[in-house]
């Protein structure tokens, strides 16, 4: 089994890459059958010389391999027929702006295996950038803060060699005493609670943070039981609001009237209730003024994102009471922070962490008979037709 490490070709450009240099001389070691190439990239974060150093074949050609691995999506024109390939597709949820790609794939006879639907028999993802994502928004949000009210300057993230190097920087600023609020229990946001303990803040519990004043800065982690309550009053219950929310409203606005910065770290699902409404953002009671959306649902569960930001330009306002955008620091604004590709900020770890998980849960498939089953629910496409798991995608693939 031959398999590439492809050029990212998306714009703008991105760094990371499935596997560094010295995790796939492990993967090498590992599986001594699995034959590894890599396709020469100007913009990856670890140089083709890295790769030749260690003995890999970097080549313009990458034809002769059977499985493409790579992150961002492939360009329609540079797809080769009849290939394995995994990517962050993009297309699971039916978005618009890349049916065509999904088109493609079927048409050139491609087995898809999106980085998405790598997962347990649970459901339960196995790789993804998530932790990074969390940690480079956590410290966008503090970058922001600083900015605004012009308590510290931060460097960006992109700037900044490794995560370590982000964390030096943090321990160079004094975080005002402000109350913070977390939303979220998977990777994402822990990957924001690793910059909230790094900074040394406090960790309240919810009781605490929404009765008390506190005389330093604190946060708390907030799950979706917390800010979602049953509408006949009963008790909740986690398994069934995922399974149907709609027997449930949100809680959240008792969050909103004790918060200054809310860190979104959720992951937010069809028909459940919206965090913050516009109107409940009009409320006099609602103290949010700074927004860390990573989750970044956009005109979704928090009603100030109403856009993308972008690594370049990562903050905006929100007038509450126009319900329109303003300068991020205009006096009154709601300071808004929604980067949609977060882990780009930091390639160099957040590809080392991708390679980890990658190596210990997909490279073994391809050599034990898939006992996991990880190849088989992973399977988006094959023989040019979606795969049973995936065929919620047969009308949105015809155009409807």
């Amino acid at each position: 089994m031959k398999f590439a490490i492809i050029k990212e070709r998306k714009n703008p450009p991105d760094r990371r890459v499935v596997f560094s240099p010295e995790k796939l001389a492990e993967a090498r070691m590992q599986f001594p059958d699995a034959e590894f190439i890599v396709e020469a990239s100007e913009v990856r974060i670890f140089p083709d010389a890295a790769y030749r150093a260690l003995g890999f074949e970097v080549t313009d050609d990458v034809s002769s391999a059977d499985v493409m691995l790579g992150v961002k999506e492939v360009p329609i024109e540079a797809l080769i027929p009849n290939k394995k390939y995994f990517f962050f597709s993009h297309t699971i949820k039916k978005q618009p702006y890349n049916r065509g790609l999904l088109q493609a794939i079927i048409e050139n006879n491609i087995e898809l295996f999106d980085h998405e639907t790598i997962v347990k028999k649970s459901g339960a993802r196995l790789i993804g950038f998530g932790r990074y994502a969390g940690l480079v928004g956590a410290y966008n949000g503090f970058r922001g803060l600083g900015l605004r009210d012009h308590l510290y300057k931060l460097p960006k993230v992109e700037a900044l060699s490794d995560l370590n190097a982000v964390k030096a920087e943090l321990d160079k600023i004094k975080v005002p005493n402000i109350k913070i609020l977390l939303s979220g229990t998977g990777k994402v946001a822990y990957g924001a609670k690793e910059i909230l303990d790094h900074l040394q803040i406090k960790e309240v519990s919810d009781a605490l943070y929404l009765t008390s004043e506190f005389t330093e800065p604190v946060y708390c982690m907030v799950d979706v039981m917390e800010y979602n309550k049953r509408k006949d009053g009963k008790v909740g219950n986690k398994q069934q609001f995922y399974k149907d929310p709609t027997g449930y409203e949100s809680n959240f606005m008792a969050y909103a009237k004790a918060t200054d910065l809310f860190i979104a770290g959720h992951f937010y699902g069809n028909n459940a209730p919206y965090l913050y409404t516009r109107e409940d953002a009009k409320s006099p009671e609602f103290r949010i003024n700074f927004v860390a959306d990573i989750s970044c649902d956009i005109d979704g569960p928090i009603a100030s994102t109403i856009r993308p930001s972008t690594i370049a330009n990562p903050f905006y306002g929100y007038d509450a009471k126009n319900e329109n955008e303003v300068a991020f620091d205009a006096t009154g604004a709601i300071s808004v922070m929604a980067v949609d590709n977060l882990p780009c900020e930091l390639p160099k770890d957040a590809s080392e962490g991708f390679g980890d998980m990658f190596l210990d849960n997909v490279i073994p498939a391809f050599f034990n008979g898939d006992e996991r089953g990880i190849l088989k629910r992973a399977k988006v496409t094959s023989n040019r037709r979606l795969t049973e798991r995936f065929s919620y995608l047969q009308s949105y693939l015809d155009g409807h």
